[in-house]
């Protein structure tokens, strides 16, 4: 009997139309773009004006069923990764659901910031392998300009909006998710942080005001954690599907800075051409950029049926993760 696997079969992407450039950064904080590319590799960043994180969620959703050339009402799963939902309740992923006639589909989010969307995938493969869902969508959706300061140069300039999706088909094929690996480690969690609301006596007068609520980032230390993480994630995904580094066509990593993505080539000394790269563009979307890199791979004929991939995440939690997949 074959085991049943996670076959991926569709990808999409939004993006919103507002293109945030260095130039135009200069004008609100302290900061050039020479300073900016420098540092972060970064030239330009999406922002959504006036645009709920569901929207850019469902757009991305429906290419990617475009994409796959399957109908919403065959789906079993929706997630939705995401750390800027448009309210408590309902989630992204049920107003997702809602909008796209999915009536068959499960919904929920799933918090996981730049690990979004690997997580994701461990989750659907989960799913899928129990036998629970056949058809799922996953999406990463994220409007980080609502909660980024931009009088803060050290964040401002990281991050942009956008969402990614992809649809994933239980299947008996050899192709499809080989291995994962997924961890975090909470003890870092005030490395990265924006507060939902303040802790406080709701029965005390007066109640305060929610003004912390921007994203808050100890850079440096991120950094060390992302140093020793993702070489841990892949190692530990290559030797799952018992693979050397080699024999992989594409590393698709959190588009987090481009530094970190040069020291991981560096790393397992790979041709840069092996290492996709779009933050120039995109800035640093969390868990959409992954999905927005493949989407993108795609669209431009660089994925091909037979290659292997390495998608990896890091990021707010702190949490880490990465998979092997077949397409």
């Amino acid at each position: 009997m074959n085991k049943i696997g996670t076959k991926l079969i569709g990808t999409g992407s939004y993006l919103p139309e507002l293109k945030l450039t260095n130039e135009m950064l200069e004008s609100m904080v302290d900061t050039n773009d020479e300073w900016i590319q420098k540092r972060t590799g970064i030239a330009e960043r999406r922002i959504a004006q006036n645009m709920a994180t569901w929207e850019l969620a469902l757009e991305a959703g429906r290419r990617a069923l475009e994409d796959a050339e399957i109908s919403a009402d065959t789906l079993d799963l929706i997630i939705v990764g995401t750390v800027t939902p448009d309210y408590f309740t309902p989630s992204v992923a049920c107003m997702v659901q809602g909008k796209l006639g999915a009536v068959n589909a499960m919904a929920f989010d799933l918090s996981a910031a730049c690990s979004g969307f690997v997580y994701c995938l461990e989750v659907a493969d989960s799913f899928a392998k129990a036998g629970k869902a056949k058809n799922i969508l996953i999406i990463c959706a994220e409007t980080l300009s609502r909660i980024v300061d931009y009088k803060d140069r050290s964040t401002c300039v990281i991050f942009g909006d956008g969402a990614g999706a992809a649809v994933l088909k239980a299947s008996k094929e050899e192709d499809g998710i080989l291995s994962t690996y997924m961890r975090a480690d909470g003890r870092l969690g005030e490395c990265l942080k924006v507060r939902a609301l303040p802790v406080e006596d709701p029965l005390a007068e007066p109640r305060h005001a929610h003004e912390d609520r921007f994203l808050n980032m100890a850079g440096s230390e991120v950094f060390r954690f992302t140093a020793a993480a993702v070489p841990e994630a892949i190692d530990a995904v290559l030797e799952r599907a018992n693979m050397a580094a080699k024999r992989i066509d594409w590393f698709v990593l959190h588009q987090a800075n481009v530094r970190i993505l040069n020291m991981i080539t560096t790393r397992y000394g790979l041709d840069p051409d092996r290492v996709y790269v779009n933050i120039d563009h995109f800035g640093n979307t969390s868990g959409a950029s992954v999905p927005l890199c493949l989407d993108e791979m795609k669209k431009n004929g660089q994925l091909q049926p037979g290659q292997c991939i390495v998608v990896c995440g890091f990021g707010g939690g702190l949490t880490y993760g990465a998979a092997v997949i077949r397409i």
